[in-house]
C-alpha cells in the first residue's frame, strides 16, 4: 500500500513540480544558511531549548521529522478549532483552546530546536533548511487564524481576511528581502515573541472564555484593540523589510543573489493577493463568510506554495519562476463567478481547496525528494542513502565504507582482490573524481604491509573523509587519510 502511494505521489509530482537540474541541485547543497539579528526571548529560550536537547530529545531523532511532528501537531490543534469554529463567530471548548496553546508551544520548541539536533547528530544540510522554511509557512497560516478564531474575529470577516493573508504575506516578503541580501533577518519582536503572544490569547479565552474580548476599553472592544496591535506589527514589519529590498541587493549592480531584479517576486505575491480579495469581495453568496476559515486556509496554501519556491530559488541562487499550477486552484473560483456562479460557490471552495492542499503535497515531496536523492541521505532519518554495489564486486570478498559529512554523502571505497577504488559522488568535473580514483588505487596498493597514514590533497573541497582498507595479503589495517 505504502508502495502504491508513493507510486501516485511520484506521478503526480511529476506533473505539476518543476525538476531540478544538476546546477541548481549543486547550488541548493551547497547553500550556507546565514541569518542576522537576535529577538527579545532569545536570551530565555536558547537556554530552554539546549535543555531540552541535552535531556529531552534522543539523538537518534531525526531534525526534519521533529519539524514535522511539531506541525502535525500544531496543524491538529489549531484544525479542531476550525471544526467548532468554522465562521470564527462560535464559541470553542475550553479544553481545545488548551491544546491549540500546547501544540503552538510543542512547534515552536521542536522546530528551534531541529538545528541544534542537527548540529548535535552532524546531520546539517541545506534540506533541512528548506524542510524547516516549509514547514514555517504552513504553521504560519494556521497560526495567524487560531488566534483569529479565539477571539471570535469572524464578526469582523473582512479585517480577518486582512490580517490573516497579512501574515502569510510577511513571511513571504521576510524571504524576499533574503533573497535580495542573501540573509535571513530578524527584529527584536519577531516570530518567538509573536507565537507567545498567541499562546498568551488562547490561554486567555481558555481561562475567561471567548465573550471576554467583547469587552470594551473606552468604548473599542479588546478584539478591535487586538487586531489593531496585530496589524501595526504587521506594518512596522512590512516597512523593515521593504526599506531593506529597496536599499539594494547583494547580487551584481544591487539586483538579488541570483542576479535578476530585485522587484521581481512581487508578481506572484499580488497574484496571490489579488486572487484572495477579488475572489471574496464578488462573492454572492455567504459562502466565503460562513466558512472563511476554510477560505483563509485555501489561500494561505497558494502563498505558502510561492513562498518555498522563492527559498529555493534563494538556497539556489536561481530566478524564480513568476506563474505556477496552485493559481489554478483560485482560477476555478474566479471563473465560477465570471460565469455567473454556475456551480455552488461553497462546492467549489472545497474542490479549490482539494487542488490547492494536492499541488503543494506533490511540490514538497518532489523538491524534498530530489535534494535528498542529490545529497543522498533520506528525509525523515539520519541514515544516509547506500551507493549500489559495483557490478563487479563481489560480496563475499568486498568491503565498503560510505561516509556522510553534515547531513551530505560523500563516498564509498569497494575493495575486491587487490583492486581498490574510490568514486567521488558530487558534483566536481571527471578529471578530478579520476584523478582521486587513481591516486587512491596507487596509495593502497603500494601499502601491502604495515600500516601507513598519508594524505591526498584536492584543493577545490574542504571534506575529511577517513576510509579502512584491508589487504588480502597482510591481515594488518592501511588507512588512507583523504583531504576533500
Amino acid at each position: 500500500m505504502a508502495g502504491r502511494f508513493n507510486s501516485l505521489l511520484n506521478a503526480a509530482s511529476s506533473v505539476v513540480c518543476e525538476k531540478l537540474n544538476d546546477a541548481k541541485l549543486k547550488r541548493l547543497a551547497d547553500h550556507k544558511y546565514s541569518a542576522s539579528g537576535s529577538t527579545m526571548l532569545d536570551f530565555i529560550m536558547q537556554k530552554f531549548w539546549r535543555w531540552c536537547i541535552d535531556n529531552w530529545i534522543p539523538e537518534w531523532w531525526a531534525p526534519n521529522a521533529m519539524t514535522l511532528v511539531g506541525l502535525i501537531v500544531n496543524v491538529f490543534t489549531c484544525s479542531l478549532m476550525v471544526y467548532y469554529s468554522p465562521d470564527a463567530k462560535q464559541d470553542i471548548p475550553s479544553y481545545v483552546l488548551i491544546l491549540a496553546a500546547i501544540g503552538l508551544f510543542i512547534y515552536q520548541t521542536l522546530d528551534a530546536c531541529d538545528g541544534k539536533q542537527a548540529r548535535r547528530t552532524k546531520t546539517s544540510s541545506s534540506l533541512g533548511e528548506l524542510f524547516d522554511h516549509g514547514c514555517d509557512a504552513i504553521s504560519t497560516i494556521f497560526v495567524s487564524l487560531s488566534v483569529c478564531l479565539s477571539v471570535q474575529l469572524g464578526e469582523y470577516p473582512n479585517w480577518m481576511v486582512v490580517l490573516c493573508g497579512g501574515a502569510t504575506s510577511l513571511f513571504y516578503i521576510a524571504h524576499w528581502q533574503a533573497y535580495v541580501s542573501g540573509t535571513l533577518k530578524f527584529g527584536f519582536f519577531d516570530v518567538t515573541e509573536a507565537q507567545f503572544t498567541i499562546i498568551i490569547i488562547h490561554l486567555t479565552s481558555a481561562i475567561f472564555g471567548l465573550s471576554f474580548w467583547s469587552n470594551k476599553i473606552f468604548g473599542i472592544e479588546l478584539k478591535i484593540m487586538a487586531m489593531i496591535g496585530v496589524i501595526g506589527n504587521e506594518c512596522y514589519l512590512l516597512f523593515r523589510d521593504l526599506k531593506s529590498i529597496l536599499s539594494g541587493g547583494a547580487g551584481k549592480n544591487g539586483s538579488t543573489i541570483a542576479g535578476t531584479s530585485i522587484l521581481s517576486p512581487i508578481i506572484p505575491l499580488m497574484l496571490v493577493y489579488s486572487f484572495t480579495l477579488i475572489i471574496y469581495s464578488k462573492s454572492m453568496s455567504n459562502a466565503f463568510v460562513n466558512y472563511v476559515a476554510i477560505y483563509i486556509i485555501t489561500f494561505g496554501f497558494v502563498c505558502a506554495k510561492i513562498t518555498c519556491k522563492l527559498v529555493v530559488a534563494h538556497m539556489s541562487k536561481s530566478e524564480m519562476s513568476k506563474m505556477d499550477t496552485i493559481f489554478i486552484g483560485p482560477l476555478i473560483l474566479f471563473f465560477n463567478q465570471y460565469f455567473n456562479f454556475y456551480f455552488d460557490e461553497l462546492t467549489m471552495l472545497w474542490i479549490a481547496f482539494a487542488y490547492i492542499l494536492l499541488d503543494f503535497i506533490c511540490f514538497s515531496y518532489s523538491t524534498c525528494r530530489q535534494l535528498a536523492n542529490h545529497l543522498r541521505i533520506y528525509i525523515l532519518t539520519i541514515r544516509s542513502v547506500p551507493n549500489e554495489m559495483s557490478s563487479n564486486n563481489i560480496s563475499s570478498s568486498s568491503a565498503s565504507t560510505t561516509t556522510t559529512t553534515n547531513g551530505r554523502h560523500y563516498g564509498t571505497r569497494q575493495h575486491h582482490s587487490s583492486r581498490s577504488s574510490y568514486s567521488l559522488l558530487d558534483d566536481d568535473d571527471d578529471n578530478e573524481k579520476l584523478a582521486v580514483q587513481t591516486e587512491t588505487e596507487s596509495l593502497l596498493q603500494n601499502s601491502s604491509t604495515g600500516s601507513n597514514h598519508q594524505t591526498i590533497q584536492v584543493p577545490t573541497t574542504a571534506t575529511t573523509i577517513n576510509l579502512q582498507h584491508s589487504s588480502f595479503k597482510d591481515t594488518k589495517e592501511q588507512m588512507v587519510k583523504i583531504d576533500l
